[in-house]
């Protein structure tokens, strides 16, 4: 296996900018990364299909294998977020064994170890299905995903190559996002007979958040995830320096524990503005990852990467999306650092081991 094409593919997808538009309306989306990817694809004598979700929103899936009776997909996303911190963002540049760039830990480096594997399976007339699928809006929304698990093509299992510094992770949190609307009167500052300080109150259910915080981290942890958490994130209210505020916007996020429901967290919620002249609501949710080790994914992943030991990552994946629709689904990828940081690099070596484990745990799938 060459390490040169390797490198070469990683660098081609960093150099390309496909910051989300989401999340920086002047990113472009996955549109020229998917087109990179196609050409690549068909270059080396794999289908691939792309298509187009919404402006600038692009799925890709590259098709390797015999097209036996079962299927495993190798997931990705060729988003990323933006780059403005970083000092050559999409150089591409390597430096002592490292791939640097936007993206290139967060996960370019890890869609072209599982493109590479799947097509050095299609070199060795592997007997059965493997599809590389890169799901726009993973940094989002996860457009792409929910779309893959909606419409299909519909996987036996399904390996995240997120980076995972080579462990084998078998379960990560969820989250959901929340919103407290406290209401108050305005009136002129000089009026406090008339106005109801509407930020004021919010400082209760601000104070009962870091209570609920503190509760939370006191709790029994879950094996591999510790304990569930939560923490504001955004507030706002107030019209003007003279006036007393009639509205503020509390929005904050909970991570949760497999087994913790939207009803369950709502309830929580709730509980914040109790008392209080306000609305709550969830606003989105995202269901946490855990796996049976004794799942056959597993089990193949363990033996193809030589380890026994099982984790969990703090982040969140697409993969939840797969294991809440029936598809079991593990995580494992390469070593690097700088996820959404100002410096991000990859290790080449480290991802040219992902690239044999993919392989070899997709034999051991068929």
């Amino acid at each position: 296996m060459s390490a040169t094409e390797l490198a070469e593919l990683t660098a081609a997808l960093v150099r390309t900018e496909s910051v989300n538009p989401s999340l920086d309306p002047a990113g472009s989306g996955e549109t020229s990364a998917a087109r990179v990817v196609a050409e690549w694809a068909e270059s080396q004598g794999l289908r691939a299909d792309v298509e187009e979700l919404a402006s600038r929103r692009v799925n890709v899936l590259v098709h390797a294998g015999r097209g036996g009776s079962r299927t495993t997909m190798l997931l990705g996303h060729l988003d990323t977020v933006g780059g403005a911190a970083m000092v050559e963002p999409f150089a591409g540049a390597v430096h002592d064994g490292c791939l640097h760039g936007r993206g290139a830990y967060d996960m370019k480096g890890a869609v072209a170890a599982a493109l590479l594997a799947a097509r050095d399976l299609d070199r060795d007339g592997f007997d059965g299905s493997v599809v590389v699928a890169c799901a726009a809006d993973e940094e989002h929304a996860s457009l792409g995903a929910e779309h893959l698990v909606a419409r299909g093509p519909r996987p036996d299992h399904v390996i995240v190559c997120e980076p995972t510094d080579e462990q084998l992770c078998i379960a990560h949190r969820g989250f959901a996002g929340f919103e407290i609307v406290v209401r108050g009167r305005a009136a002129h500052g000089s009026r406090p007979d008339l106005g109801v300080d509407a930020i004021a109150a919010a400082g209760v259910a601000l104070t009962r958040l870091a209570e609920l915080s503190r509760e939370l981290l006191a709790r029994d942890p879950h094996a591999l995830l510790g304990t569930p958490s939560a923490h504001a994130s955004l507030i706002s209210g107030g019209q003007e320096f003279s006036s007393y505020p009639e509205r503020c916007l509390l929005q904050g996020e909970r991570r949760t524990l497999p087994g913790e429901t939207d009803d369950v967290i709502a309830a929580e919620v709730a509980a914040l503005a109790a008392g209080l002249d306000a609305e709550t609501q969830l606003v989105f949710s995202r269901p946490p990852l855990e796996t049976d080790p004794g799942e056959e994914v597993v089990q193949a992943v363990a033996r193809a990467a030589g380890t026994t030991s099982l984790a969990g990552v703090p982040f969140w994946t697409d993969g939840a999306l797969f294991s809440a629709a029936g598809i079991p689904t593990v995580i494992f990828g390469p070593r690097g650092a700088g996820a959404h940081a100002a410096e991000e690099w990859v290790e080449l070596d480290s991802l040219a081991r992902c690239r044999a484990v993919y392989a070899d745990a997709a034999r051991l799938l068929v």
